[in-house]
């Protein structure tokens, strides 16, 4: 008997195309969404930073999103680079740059982020937390947005299945695969960014909103890495799974779990000691 299939929306990457002087342009969801998170953020930071009292000047305000972005972009490309493509990228480095034939990674872009935004903390004499805080909750609505935008791509789909809302993707093996752009979307997006938007207004505590995102977010990914499809890496034809069962997304992703159960435990000890 043949399981029952959800039919791919049909959707098209693309939201408009044209000619310009000659040559053919698109402007596709995936980027349309990205831009929507940095307007999002652009407008509801302030608000989230209201909830702790945290007032910038416009230089300000507009310097930390400038970082975050250019966190995102920098570090996201360079962590795709280091973590998961390397050999292939030593080989051939003017492909470093090559940022239009994709090659994105949270982690990396998580790391960039949290450098610069350490450096600018530093630099404007506010504290890091204090910033870090009220942002987090926009981060996950932007991965969620992104994770949408890779749904209508068809794009990092998950392994097959026999669940009825297996999907088949176009441009794959024509077989029923888990939508798991999809369980990205809900649980990365959806329930951390109501998870880490609630703790902001009710725990007083700097960091915990934080150091709860990090962890939610490496929670939520070494699940769903188990139904996601590997992406097609010379470091697994190299050297096969880490630990002969995990993906190099969720090794990373375990280490977020790690480095956020340490966070908040050393948040907990230093609120003990001022008692």
């Amino acid at each position: 008997m043949i399981p029952a299939v959800l039919n791919f929306p049909n959707l098209r990457p693309e939201i408009v195309s044209f000619n310009l002087l000659g040559m053919q342009m698109q402007v596709r969801w995936y980027g349309f969404f990205y831009v929507l998170s940095f307007v999002l953020g652009y407008f509801l930071y302030k608000y989230n930073l209201g909830k702790r009292n945290i007032k910038l000047s416009r230089e300000q305000y507009e310097s930390a999103l400038f970082t975050i972005m250019l966190g995102v972009i920098i570090g996201g490309r360079l962590g795709y680079v280091l973590f998961y493509n390397l050999i292939y990228y030593i080989q051939n480095p003017l492909y470093i740059f090559a940022v239009w034939e994709g090659g994105m990674s949270f982690h990396g872009g998580a790391l960039g982020v949290i450098i610069g935004g350490l450096i600018f903390c530093k630099r404007q004499k506010l504290s890091f937390y204090s910033m870090a805080d009220p942002a987090v909750p926009l981060v996950a609505v932007g991965l969620g947005l992104g994770r949408l935008g890779n749904f209508i791509n068809g794009e990092l789909y998950g392994k097959i299945t026999s669940l009825p809302w297996g999907m088949i993707f176009p441009g794959s093996d024509g077989k029923p695969r888990h939508p798991s752009q999809i369980y990205e979307l809900l649980l990365e997006g959806v329930v951390l960014a109501l998870i880490t938007q609630y703790l902001l207004g009710k725990v007083k505590r700097e960091g915990i909103v934080f150091w709860t995102f990090i962890g939610g977010y490496g929670f939520f990914r070494f699940l769903i890495e188990f139904v996601r499809e590997p992406d097609s890496l010379e470091f697994y034809n190299k050297f096969g799974m880490i630990f002969g069962f995990m993906s190099i997304g969720q090794f990373l992703s375990l280490l977020m779990v790690l480095v956020s159960a340490y966070g908040i435990w050393k948040l907990n000890m230093k609120a003990l000691e001022k008692k």
